[in-house]
C-alpha cells in the first residue's frame, strides 16, 4: 500500500462519526505508542525516562518541518489557547481580529487588554465571518500592531487567505490559530508571524498536545510576559532570576509532558509520511461529498464551495424551523456532529468511508420527506 492507503486504513471507528472538528480520535499507532511510553515511564530507568522525554525533541523538529522553518523557533504548549496567550498578553498597540472569532482569540484579547492596558482591540464584524484581506485592509489603522485570525473558522470552515493578508498588512504582527488547519491544509505558514495549533482534532494526538511557531519578527516584538523557568537558556536557575531565552523557548513556563510530546510526535510522522499536501486533496473529496448530499436535499450551505477557500468543515444552515428536526434526524441515523445556535457543522476525515457518508445521505433524505414545505 502507498503511504496514502495506509493512512486511509488507520481510520479504524466505527461508522458515524462526522465531527473531526471538535475532536479526533486517537489513531492506532499514538494509542500504541502511548501505551508503551507509559511502560517506560513505569520503570524508573533514567535510560526509559530520556527516551520519552526525546519525543519533545521529535515533535518540535517534525512541527518545524511542517511548517519549513528552524525547530528553535517552535515550543510545545498545553493547548492552542496557551499558544495563543504567550503571544497576545506580549503585544503593544492596536490588535485587530475578528469579534466572531474562536473564544481562544477572543477572551485571551480582552483579558490581556484588561489587565494590562496595553492593548487597544480593533473587532472587525463582517457579516458572513469571512475574515479576508479586503475586510482586513478596511480594518487597519495607523495604530494597528498586530492582526489576529483563525486560518480556518470553526464556524464555517472559511479558510483565510493568509498571504492576501500579509500582502495587506505589511511588516504588522500576524498571529494564527491553526487548530482547525494544521496537517490538512496546505499553506504558506511562514507568511504569519505567529502559528499556534494543536494535535487533539485532526491530528488525532488527543488532549495536552499544543504548539507554537514564533518567527523572526515575533521573536522581536513579542515580550515573553508568561515566560517560566522553563523559558530560560540555562537547565535550572539556583541563583538569580536569567533574562528569558532568545528563542521560541521564552514563552514556556514549566516542563513539558513527555506523553503528550509522544502523541504528537507520533500523529505528525503519520502526516509527514503522507504529506500535507495529499491529505488536503483527500479532505476535499470528503467535503465535497458532504455538500452534495447538502445539495441534493436542499440544505443550505454556509462554507465556500472552492476547496482552496476550505478547511475540512461544512457548515449547515437549515431554516431556523428545520434545524431542531436536521439535528433529530443525524442523531437518529447515529451520525455525531456539532449542533449549535441553528447551524449544524459537519467535520469529516480523510478516512471518512462511504458507510458514514451513506448514512449521511440517509439522514438528509429523511429529513427532506418529513420537512413540511
Amino acid at each position: 500500500m502507498t503511504d496514502l492507503d495506509s493512512f486511509l486504513a488507520s481510520f479504524d471507528g466505527e461508522p458515524g462519526y462526522l465531527d473531526w472538528a471538535a475532536f479526533g480520535p486517537l489513531s492506532p499507532a499514538v494509542r500504541a505508542e502511548a501505551q508503551a511510553d507509559t511502560e517506560l515511564l513505569g520503570s524508573g530507568r533514567r535510560s526509559s525516562i530520556d527516551l520519552v522525554e526525546d519525543h519533545v525533541r521529535e515533535a518540535r523538529e517534525l512541527i518545524a518541518t511542517l511548517i519549513g522553518t528552524d525547530a528553535a523557533q517552535v515550543v510545545l504548549q498545553p493547548s492552542t489557547s496557551y499558544g495563543l496567550m504567550q503571544a497576545i498578553y506580549g503585544l503593544a498597540g492596536g490588535l485587530l481580529l475578528g469579534r466572531a472569532e474562536f473564544p481562544s482569540l477572543t477572551v485571551a484579547a480582552t483579558r490581556a487588554a484588561d489587565a494590562l492596558g496595553t492593548i487597544d482591540l480593533q473587532w472587525l464584524e463582517p457579516a458572513d465571518g469571512f475574515i479576508t484581506p479586503e475586510i482586513v485592509r478596511e480594518g487597519l489603522t495607523d495604530d494597528t500592531k498586530a492582526v489576529a485570525v483563525s486560518l480556518v473558522d470553526f464556524r464555517t470552515g472559511f479558510r483565510a487567505d493568509l498571504g492576501g493578508i500579509r500582502e495587506v498588512i505589511g511588516d504588522r504582527l500576524l498571529i494564527v490559530d491553526a487548530v482547525q488547519a494544521f496537517g490538512t491544509v496546505d499553506v504558506e505558514y511562514t507568511a504569519a508571524d505567529v502559528v499556534c495549533g494543536n494535535g487533539y482534532k485532526w491530528l488525532r494526538a488527543g488532549r495536552g498536545t499544543g504548539f507554537a511557531w514564533y518567527g523572526e519578527r515575533a521573536l522581536e516584538r513579542i515580550a515573553p510576559v508568561l515566560s517560566g523557568y522553563r523559558g530560560i537558556d540555562d537547565s535550572l536557575p539556583m541563583d538569580g532570576v536569567p533574562p528569558p531565552a532568545a528563542s521560541a523557548r521564552a514563552f514556556t513556563v514549566s516542563g513539558i509532558d513527555s506523553l503528550a510530546a509522544a502523541r504528537l510526535s507520533t500523529s505528525l510522522h503519520e502526516i509527514a509520511d503522507v504529506g500535507v499536501a495529499a491529505i488536503e486533496n483527500e479532505l476535499a473529496a470528503r467535503t465535497g461529498d458532504v455538500m452534495y448530499f447538502a445539495d441534493r436535499y436542499e440544505v443550505p450551505v454556509l462554507t465556500p464551495r472552492e476547496p482552496e477557500r476550505r478547511g475540512g468543515i461544512v457548515t449547515l444552515a437549515p431554516a431556523p424551523q428545520d434545524a431542531a428536526p436536521l439535528a433529530a434526524s443525524l442523531a437518529n441515523h447515529g451520525l455525531t456532529v456539532t449542533v449549535r445556535a441553528g447551524l449544524v457543522r459537519v467535520a469529516p476525515h480523510v478516512g471518512t468511508g462511504a458507510n458514514t457518508l451513506r448514512l449521511f445521505g440517509d439522514a438528509l433524505a429523511a429529513f427532506s420527506a418529513a420537512r413540511v414545505w
